[in-house]
């Protein structure tokens, strides 16, 4: 067990997607949509599927990062494939 939870691969991601889409951490929820609600471009969700492939050690297809389009599908998908058996559910 590596100890991540939910909270704390939510902190990564807003934290990333703030700094990188100059956007204010408070206006980042599991319930917002990369490209409708932060204006992502396929860059920027590059670049977070890179950050979270190097700090969780997932593996992340183009086929699956195109069917994440929440900040909480990237966090169950997250979960889902670092061992810790909290998927969310």
């Amino acid at each position: 067990m590596t100890g991540r939870d939910r909270g704390q691969v939510f902190a990564l991601i807003r934290d990333h997607l703030a700094d990188e889409l100059d956007v204010e951490p408070e206006v980042i929820a599991e319930g917002t949509r990369f490209k409708e609600d932060l204006e992502a471009d396929s860059l920027d969700l590059y670049t977070l599927v890179q950050e979270l492939e190097d700090t969780y050690g997932v593996k992340m297809s183009d086929e699956q990062a195109a069917q994440i389009r929440t900040v909480g599908q990237a966090i169950d998908f997250v979960l889902a494939r670092s061992g810790t058996g909290d998927a969310g559910q």
